[in-house]
């Protein structure tokens, strides 16, 4: 396998498999730092944002022009980036909020007592929305990745970031279903390979259909989509959800900042 593939392809592991973080946050924590989570949150989406819209969306344009010129290129980049929004909005319409993962939870509702009648429900529910879920943000930690090492880099980490506050909300309604941490453990942990696999399954059928080499900046542009779509629909309201509004812009702002730092160092 191609050394560019598998420094991609273990950059969406790392990610992923930060959800065991907030799991274990979640089951060695007494309580949860809202404070943390605000600020991570917004931090976060502040990195995904900047880098979609001036980083990502800039390269996929630059790409498409020079093959089919300005007007039609510049046309299909925006074609293509609202496909990446529609894409992960059907995904979410399609997972019921009470399963969603991407439902924040907090480490002291593990200490509340469940419907028992929920349970097998709730934890089948929550396997399959993980999986649902964390398919598109692999796919583009993966193709950001695969098209600039550096950049892979940052989304990498903002994902990372991103999916600690998702392994609590995980976590909760697996330590329902199954009655035992350990295993909610395990199995939240786990669910952070959902991104990989699912990085691999997204490039390979889209290399199916479009020759990558040539017109990357379609995939790319839906990266861009995805990762917006992303943090104004999950991100920056889970972090408002904590309750501290100008941390999460504080964040927010900061993310961009050291986005921008960031790339500045490599121009």
């Amino acid at each position: 396998m191609d050394e560019k593939v598998l420094f991609a392809l273990g950059l969406t592991v790392f990610a992923g498999l930060s959800t065991g973080i907030g799991s274990a946050l979640a089951f060695f924590a007494k309580r949860t730092d809202t404070k943390f989570l605000s600020l991570a949150l917004g931090f976060s989406a502040g990195v995904m944002i900047y880098v979609s819209m001036i980083e990502i969306f800039v390269k996929a344009k630059d790409s498409l022009v020079i093959i089919y010129g300005a007007r039609t290129g510049y046309s299909l980049t925006v074609a293509s980036f609202f496909m990446g929004i529609l894409l992960i909005g059907l995904i979410d319409k399609l997972i019921p909020s009470f399963e969603n993962p991407h439902e924040m939870h907090e480490v002291e509702e593990l200490n509340r007592k469940p419907d028992l009648s929920e349970l097998k429900r709730m934890g089948l529910m929550s396997a399959l929305a993980i999986g649902i879920h964390n398919f598109p943000e692999g796919f583009a930690t993966f193709t950001s990745a695969l098209s600039d090492p550096k950049l892979g880099i940052s989304i990498a980490v903002a994902i990372a970031i991103h999916n600690i506050p998702e392994g609590i909300a995980v976590s909760v309604p697996l330590f329902y279903a199954t009655g035992s941490r350990k295993k909610a453990f395990f199995w939240s942990f786990l669910s952070g390979l959902a991104e990989p696999v699912g990085a691999l399954i997204g490039f390979l059928l889209l290399a199916s259909f479009v020759n990558l080499d040539k017109y990357f900046g379609i995939p790319f542009a839906m990266v861009a989509g995805i990762m917006v779509f992303i943090s104004f629909d999950e991100l920056l309201p889970a972090a408002e959800k904590f309750g501290h509004h100008h941390l999460t812009i504080y964040g927010l702002v900061a993310g961009m900042l050291v986005m921008a730092l960031s790339l500045l160092m490599f121009v």
